[in-house]
């Protein structure tokens, strides 16, 4: 995938960032209670860039660090696609939620984990590797996609 290689550590104030860039391929640790000098560290044992809407951690951060000047979700998402050249396209192979890899699953594997008409009604269905969540491809990938489209071509 493209965007494999960006790596990042999200500080507590750019949740919603993260999971953006999950959806975009990019690997992006993120929590939600970590300290300011454990997310540092975290992006500097694993040579990450650390992201923050903090102005002094990310003096603190140095080269390692990235200040997210952008308020809002969607201005910070354009302005972090734009600056670390991050291709804009829904990969799907990040969880959204842990940051764990998705692939695809046998479909009898997910029988009683969905929905019964989803099951009917869908041939490939995708698992986190470290939450177990399950996946499929449907509406909400779509509005997702339209979502990114509006969010990225907006100049305002």
């Amino acid at each position: 995938m493209p965007n494999a290689d960006k790596r990042f550590v999200a500080d507590v104030m750019l949740g919603r960032l993260a999971r953006w860039l999950r959806l975009l391929g990019c690997d992006v640790v993120y929590d939600r209670d970590g300290e300011d000098s454990a997310l540092l560290a975290k992006a500097l044992a694993d040579k990450r860039v650390l992201l923050t809407a903090d102005c002094e951690l990310a003096q603190r951060a140095k080269s390692s660090g990235y200040l997210v000047c952008a308020e809002g979700t969607e201005k910070q998402l354009r302005e972090v696609v734009c600056r670390f050249e991050i291709e804009p396209k829904l990969y799907g192979d990040r969880c959204a939620e842990c940051n764990g890899l998705v692939t695809e699953v046998p479909r009898e594997s997910v029988v009683g984990e969905v929905p019964k008409y989803t099951f009917l009604t869908h041939k490939k269905f995708f698992r986190c590797e470290n939450c177990q969540r399950v996946f499929w491809e449907g509406s909400h990938r779509e509005l997702a996609e339209e979502d990114l489209n509006r969010i990225l071509t907006t100049n305002d």
